[in-house]
């Protein structure tokens, strides 16, 4: 009789002690579910674009390295294995696009400035990913995220934007340049908006209305 009850109560005790590891078990895993969903909504909504995107920079790379290593043309073996379908689409795309959507506010204009610039930059992939897995969930910067000290800008990246704002500052002189003012020109403006005015309509009408101007000038003109 004892024995019986030591059995059923042993038994109890086992059941008790599946229940509590299960328990445990359930605990540890809602945990993780928790912590990796907090880290999905903290990724950018474009997140997995953008794998998918680097994924394929890297495999490209790969490739890339391949075909120059056997001394072969990248560029012709990918349009040798890309269907008409691919092709289509990529020729589709390109027609969408708007070089020069035009001015619509100053943000905007900034924004395009931006891309035009990081569109010739060449990406390093595998420092990339070294970062993100040193930084952590820090790498997604937030206004409480302390990255003074954590991430430190190499030699050629500064050497790269140093050389970036040389050509700005090249460009901005060239196209921005204050013209010179010439005292023995003819003062046909009454004001520096005027005057641009009248510029233009020499740059475009100067040789057809040369005549008209010398007859005004002489007295002689019908």
């Amino acid at each position: 009789m004892s024995q019986a009850v030591e059995a059923k109560q042993a038994d109890r005790l086992k059941k008790l002690r599946d229940l509590h590891i299960k328990r445990n078990e359930a605990r540890v895993n809602n945990h993780q579910e928790v912590v990796e969903e907090d880290k999905q909504m903290k990724l950018p909504s474009n997140w997995e674009a953008r794998q998918r995107k680097a994924e394929w920079l890297l495999n490209d790379d790969k490739l890339r390295q391949e075909a120059k290593d056997k001394g072969q043309d990248y560029n012709r073996l990918k349009l040798l294995n890309m269907t008409a379908m691919e092709a289509d689409a990529i020729d589709r795309k390109k027609k969408r696009q708007n070089p020069d959507p035009g001015f619509s506010d100053y943000e905007e204009a900034t924004a395009r400035q931006y891309n035009r610039m990081i569109s010739n930059m060449k990406v390093d992939m595998g420092a990339y990913q070294r970062q993100r897995d040193r930084l952590g969930n820090a790498f997604y910067a937030e206004a409480n995220t302390y990255l003074h000290d954590k991430v430190k800008d190499s030699k050629e990246g500064i050497d790269n934007m140093v050389d970036d704002l040389e050509k700005q500052i090249a460009k901005r002189n060239k196209f921005s340049r204050r013209r010179t003012h010439n005292d023995e020109a003819d003062i046909d403006y009454i004001n520096e908006r005027n005057m641009k005015f009248n510029a233009k309509l020499e740059r475009y009408y100067g040789e057809h209305t040369t005549q008209i101007k010398q007859n005004l000038e002489r007295g002689t003109a019908i």
